[in-house]
């Protein structure tokens, strides 16, 4: 007697699975005053998760190993907070002035356009120009920032608790799963190329912030540290963030500064950007930990869309821990080869075929 087939999975197990998609985005987005705390939780203990393992290879117990994480973080996390609130609220107070300059500078281009016959290309420079977007922009990144900033209890708590977790962690899935070893290979391997991504991320993203602040201040254009909080923070957006980061201060230079400080500021954006984009970070991270610029570009609008200004921080980190978890799994690579920038290099079957006899050896 034949046993009956299974039926196919049909195109309703496909609806069904697009509607649970749907719904699990809906419920982050109605829930980002609280997942966006979360995320920047395990986004920062992720990172701090190799110096605890430092602390207790080195014989510190846990809890003090955990209450001198935990003081190094507070003392860090205090005063940028103030730094920061300080520099945005300065921002706030010339925003105004400063929008109003660079829409006349734009005027002023207009009616040249205009005055030499060309008045299409006027409209098009006031359509296209909107200073006040881009400088509306910073605003809403501090506006995000300061939110969670403002979250600092909460988050330290999080903190804590996924670090204690994580103390243990392994040995609970070593249990849970028992022979197989497999499985926990993958976690092991995605667990500590996470690691790496984000050590080496916040490293360059220090480096860079630091690097742009004090060009800024030599320079002598307003708001120095703000600019270098920012480039900070957008360099988590790899490709184009460092980008970003730099259009509202070169709009800012262009009313502030005369040209020579105007050129100034631009070559120092783009010297950090080859220097720390191009240089430091591919040698330290290598070419594999990398996205696709269409791939960066589509993840800022969603996570940016979903969670918020702070989404738009994270959609660097969230969409590489999603396409390292896909690198992981055998079965799920060929999505995460669509993720990266480039094809990997591997050896085909066909240079194979068309290696000389002699070369193999006999």
């Amino acid at each position: 007697m034949n046993e009956p087939e299974r039926p196919a999975p049909g195109p309703v197990s496909a609806l069904l699975g697009g509607a649970a998609v749907v719904i699990i985005i809906g419920g982050l987005k109605a829930a980002a005053p609280l997942v966006v705390p979360f995320l920047l939780a395990v986004v920062l203990a992720t990172i701090l998760i190799p110096p605890l393992q430092w602390l207790t290879r080195h014989r510190v117990p846990l809890p003090l190993a955990m209450l001198l994480l935990s003081l190094g973080l507070a003392l860090i996390w205090v005063p940028l907070a103030a730094i920061v609130g300080a520099s945005f609220d300065d921002f706030y107070v010339a925003l105004p002035e400063y929008q109003e300059k660079i829409q006349a500078m734009v005027a002023q281009v207009g009616a040249w356009l205009s005055g030499h016959g060309i008045e299409a290309g006027r409209a098009a420079v006031e359509d296209l120009v909107k200073p006040a977007a881009a400088l509306s922009f910073v605003r809403q990144i501090g506006s995000g920032v300061g939110t969670v900033l403002a979250n600092v209890f909460l988050i330290l708590l999080t903190i804590i608790f996924i670090l204690l977790e994580a103390s243990g962690f392994p040995e609970k899935i070593r249990e849970a799963l028992g022979a197989r070893s497999e499985v926990l290979d993958s976690f092991r391997e995605f667990s500590d190329r996470l690691q790496d991504y984000l050590r080496i991320k916040t490293l360059v993203s220090l480096m860079t912030g630091a690097t742009v602040a004090a060009w800024m201040w030599i320079v002598g254009l307003d708001f120095a540290m703000l600019w270098g909080v920012l480039a900070f923070l957008l360099n988590y957006v790899p490709n184009i963030g460092s980008i970003i980061a730099a259009v509202p201060a070169v709009l800012l230079a262009t009313v502030a500064l005369d040209w020579t400080g105007v050129l100034l500021v631009i070559a120092g954006f783009v010297a950090v950007n080859v220097t720390f984009g191009n240089i430091v970070e591919p040698r330290m991270m290598g070419k594999g930990l990398g996205l696709s610029t269409l791939v960066v570009f589509l993840s800022l609008i969603f996570w940016g869309w979903v969670l918020g200004p702070v989404g738009m921080l994270l959609s660097g980190p969230l969409t590489m821990t999603v396409k390292i978890a896909l690198e992981t799994d055998p079965r799920s690579r060929w999505f995460a080869v669509l993720l990266g920038p480039s094809v990997p290099v591997t050896a085909s079957p066909s240079a194979e075929q068309d290696e000389p006899e002699g070369a193999s050896g006999r």
